[in-house]
Order: C-alpha cells, then structure tokens, then sequence
C-alpha cells in the first residue's frame, strides 16, 4: 500500500454502496441541530474557573440515551490520508512496513490460541503512556496534508477540529451505553485545534496492575488469532511458530466530519484484503477479533448487546467494513470463524429488546464534540480541559493549570509554533 496515494472520498463506493449511507438509512438521513446541555453543579475545578466563564454557571452533558434519538448526524465518508508503522521496539516509521494480509482461515480451524504463550511473547509495556505521540509525529511529517488557503492565513495550524485516537472517539460512541467504565479524556486547544488524550482513570489502573494470570493470557489470544490468519506480504502465508510482539503495529490516519466536526484521528489496523482488485484504504482493511463460542440463546444475546457494539463503533469510524470473529472454546481453541459486515451489524441486532442504537451514538459523539468546542476555549498548550464520565452520570469537566495532565510535548508545540511564525513573516 502506498500511504502517498491519494484517495478519492467516493472512489471505492462506486460499486459497492456506502456503510454509511446505509446506516443513515437505518436511522434516518437528516442531522438535527438540537444539542442536549443540562446543567448541573460539577465538581469544584482545581485549578481555578473555566477561562472566560464563570464556574457556577457551568455545565454538564446528558448521557440520558433517550435525548440522542434523533435523526442520524452527517457522517462524511473516511478518507486515508496516510498511515504509519511502529517496530518491535515501538519506533515510529513514516510508512506502511508494518502492514499485514489476511488470509482466509477454515470455518472450523481448531486454532490454539494458547500457543506461545510462555515463549514467544514481547508483550508491550502498557504502564508507558504514549498519549497522541505517535500522531504527533504522523502530523509533523505530513504538514502539507493539513493545510489549506485558509489555514495559511489564520492562526489555526491544521484545517481539522479535533486530533485523536480512533479508540477514544469509539468510548465516545459506546458512553450511552456504558454502565460499568467510566473515562476521563484531556483536551487542549493549540492554534486553533483541539486534541483529545485519555487518561488513565484509577478504577482502570487498579484493573491493569490486579490482572489475574487467565486475563493476561486471555488477552494474548487475540493477538494470536491475528498471527493465525496475517501474512506478512501478498505472496506468504501466516507463520504461527514465530514470536507475537505487540510493540508491532500498523496505523491509518484518517479524515472525516461529523456534522459540522472536521476530524483526523488515527488508529492500529490488523490487516488488508490481499487481493489486488480490492478497493482502496479504509475500505480494503479487516478487523480480527476473538470472542467465546455462543452456545445459548442468553448468550447470544449478550453478544449483540455488548460485543457487537464495541465492534460496530470500532470499525465503523474509520470505515473498515468488515470483522472477521474467531470463536472459541472455554480452553481457548478457535472452533468456529464467522465474518460481521459493519453495514449490516444494525440489522443483527434489531429483534434485541432495549439494545443500543447506531443513531444514539453518533448523536451523543456529536453533541460532545460540541460541548468540548463550547467549553475549551482558551488557544494554550498548556491548559487542559479534563472530561469525566462516571456510569449513569453526566459528563463533567475541569480545568488544570498545573501541568499535571498536559499531553502535547514540547518538540511538537515547538515545531508548530517555529514553523507558523516563519510563515508569517515571509
């Protein structure tokens, strides 16, 4: 794959149609403008009043699902506007090096995702946070993809609202539907952009270091599955005697909007369709998952409630169209391969009393994304906004000068501001 190559928004739905067009029509076409802000008395901020307002007139936003069932925001189609690999040792690479084929296994393979496990296994350190980095350095080597007449002449340094990752916008689509999870989520105005970083909340951190021994290794099979059924070019077959390092990882950058939200969020990608007549990125990606064979109609249901969801958010913002399931025994043996096209997700879960709704998470993603632009206002590299959601609660925020949560490292906001007043003053 060439991460150069410029993409034509439409070019690969000429034939096929749109995931997006059909999840519109599912939940209608029309985006409404309506936006749900109920006020509520959040906690004091630490670091003194949000700039520009006064505190005791803030507010919170509604995670009440019943106010985001509206009809289906504008959801522009995504267009890859370029990629990037990390290494074994986590390096960043400019290119797509680190780029995997799927290669269709049997219905019933009998894979053992348990093999490797106790020798040939890198896993990655997740106490390192690695924040927006990764993307940072995408954008610093990518500039000219991101500019515009406009943004030449303006102090905004980009022509996008909000950089992030793929999976924080996903906890944004899910949050209606969250009842166990809470998040926090660091935003920080910078020349006229705003980007979004998660932190660690405590409840996670104390699930992270209390792992028990079948976790981890649970959390090993689906690497395991991908080693299964990725080979590492067009021509080669999987390898599953060789070592699983998830330092490794391949990434898109893509672009889209939300309503009136220019977004540039990044995100890992397992793997690509080999097959040369396949249509251009996102549209030719595959996304791997694992998940318990279902063996009762309970069950069942509780796949199309919550794992559907998450798979559906995942892969539908970037516009992969497809996950591919392995399902496996309670001993962690694949005995069943099943293929989810995302754009028929929304009608495998239709008969589900109560299930979650496609339109009331993009609607809710929309509405926040509108809430941070209304509430974020001050342009400083320093300065975060820090959001917080609890389960059945709204979504609240503070603001920190402190330094304790500031994401955007110097080398970044170095080069930005270098570069943009070199500009001004040629």
């Amino acid at each position: 794959m060439d991460p150069h190559r410029s993409h034509n928004p439409n070019s690969s739905f000429r034939t096929h149609q749109s995931a997006y067009k059909r999840e519109r029509d599912d939940c209608g076409r029309q985006y409404s403008e309506r936006k749900h802000f109920k006020p509520q008395h959040h906690q004091q901020n630490q670091s003194g009043p949000t700039p520009g307002q006064n505190p005791l007139g803030s507010q919170g936003l509604s995670t009440r699902r019943e106010q985001y069932e509206r009809n289906f925001p504008v959801y522009k189609q995504p267009v890859e506007v370029g990629c990037f690999s990390l290494d074994s040792k986590r390096r960043f690479f400019n290119d797509s090096r680190q780029m995997r084929y799927y290669v269709e296994p049997e219905k019933n393979p009998n894979f053992d995702l348990k093999d490797g496990y106790k020798d040939r296994y890198v896993k990655r350190d997740d106490r390192v946070k690695e924040k927006l980095d990764h993307i940072l350095r995408w954008i610093l080597a990518n500039r000219s993809k991101l500019s515009s007449r406009e943004t030449t002449a303006s102090s905004c340094a980009l022509d996008v609202d909000f950089v992030t990752w793929r999976g924080h916008l996903t906890k944004l689509l899910t949050t209606p539907y969250e009842a166990r999870e809470g998040w926090l989520l660091a935003v920080t105005k910078f020349k006229g952009t705003l980007y979004i970083s998660e932190v660690e909340t405590e409840a996670a951190r104390r699930e992270r270091e209390n792992r028990t021994e079948r976790h981890e290794e649970m959390m090993y099979w689906g690497y395991k599955f991908e080693q299964y059924t990725c080979a590492d070019n067009v021509h080669s077959l999987p390898d599953p005697g060789g070592v699983v390092n998830t330092n490794e990882a391949f990434c898109t950058v893509v672009q889209t909007r939300l309503a009136d939200h220019r977004l540039l969020f990044s995100g890992e990608v397992d793997c690509r369709d080999k097959d040369p007549k396949a249509p251009a990125p996102p549209a030719c990606y595959v996304e791997l998952k694992t998940s318990a064979e279902i063996c009762t109609p309970k069950q069942r249901s509780n796949f199309h409630r919550f794992k559907l969801l998450k798979w559906w958010a995942q892969s539908f913002l970037p516009g992969v169209p497809r996950v591919v399931a392995g399902f496996r025994d309670h001993d962690g043996v694949v005995v069943g391969v099943e293929t989810f096209p995302i754009s028929k997700i929304s009608h495998l879960i239709k008969n589900e009393q109560n299930c979650w709704k496609p339109t009331v998470c993009m609607n809710f993603c929309c509405d926040f994304l509108s809430f941070v632009k209304r509430i974020a206002t001050e342009d400083n590299p320093d300065l975060v906004y820090l959001f917080s959601y609890e389960p059945h609660r709204d979504v609240t925020y503070t603001v920190h000068k402190d330094f304790k949560y500031t994401f955007l490292p110097p080398w970044y906001v170095e080069e930005i501001t270098s570069s943009r007043d070199s500009h001004h003053q040629s």
